[in-house]
């Protein structure tokens, strides 16, 4: 039987955002360990045509500020303000802010570059953002991206108790991001997969509580070393599990695809 899909912006008209390779480079606690800088991570825009589980790496809870924020339309104001208005916003009287990626994502359509750089910005914002909003490389990575649903990260979870910055692997990090780019800019599916096993080797040897927590109940480990046999590449949505990432030309069981949300659209 045929599923019928929901339209775009099913769940509203403020898109979803998806994190690739090179994530936590955009937290400066982490980028100014960075001896190469720039690091880069890649964000993805995407239609929200599915509602995605909450506390698994989607910005949802940003997204619902940017709903309350902007009574549920993103204002056709310059995009970099719109980020800073968001971050304000989503970061105000936190210990630990989220990181800027989460509302450019929300804000910036197609595929994004986030180049961070400590020295600019003090490594909040990106020193420079790199964009593909063409509809032949939107369209292959939706073929070649495959989502399965794992499971959300648990109340009182955080990834943040064991810290180890080492610089040379977050250069790897911030190197993983350039290398998603530009496999998503030349199509290489064996290349976006190996973008994404680098940055999963980063977490867990700069933040290891990302992928193993007492209160985590899935072997994410275990999980993620079985995809990566089988297919080009994999990681997890977000830290304590959410959704595992597959990159992949043949279909992935259980798993379901995305739509790249491009400028114009």
């Amino acid at each position: 039987m045929q599923v019928r899909p929901f339209p775009a912006n099913a769940f509203g008209s403020i898109p979803n955002r998806l994190q690739l390779a090179g994530g936590w480079i955009d937290q400066p606690f982490v980028s100014r360990h960075n001896p190469k800088p720039p690091g880069a991570m890649v964000v993805v825009q995407i239609e929200s045509d599915f509602r995605p589980m909450d506390r698994s790496g989607f910005a949802t809870g940003t997204r619902a500020v940017a709903l309350k924020l902007w009574k549920g339309k993103l204002p056709n104001r310059p995009r970099e303000q719109l980020v800073r208005e968001l971050y304000k916003a989503e970061n105000m009287g936190r210990a630990e802010p989220s990181g800027s990626q989460d509302m450019i994502g929300l804000v910036y359509p197609g595929v994004n570059r986030l180049d961070y750089d400590f020295r600019i910005h003090g490594g909040v914002f990106p020193a420079h953002i790199e964009s593909l909003n063409s509809a032949k490389h939107a369209r292959w990575l939706e073929t070649v991206l495959h989502l399965l649903p794992i499971e959300p990260r648990p109340e009182g979870y955080s990834p943040l108790g064991i810290k180890n910055l080492e610089p040379k692997w977050v250069s790897r990090l911030g190197r993983s991001g350039m290398d998603c780019f530009e496999a998503i800019r030349g199509m290489d599916v064996t290349a976006l997969g190996a973008s994404l096993n680098e940055t999963m080797r980063c977490w867990e040897k700069l933040l290891p509580q990302v992928v193993a927590h007492p209160l985590i109940k899935p072997d994410l480990k275990a999980i993620l070393k079985t995809y990566q046999k089988h297919f080009p590449g994999a990681m997890f949505s977000g830290c304590g599990g959410g959704y595992l990432l597959v990159a992949s030309q043949e279909k992935v069981p259980g798993a379901f695809q995305i739509k790249v949300r491009i400028a114009g659209k």
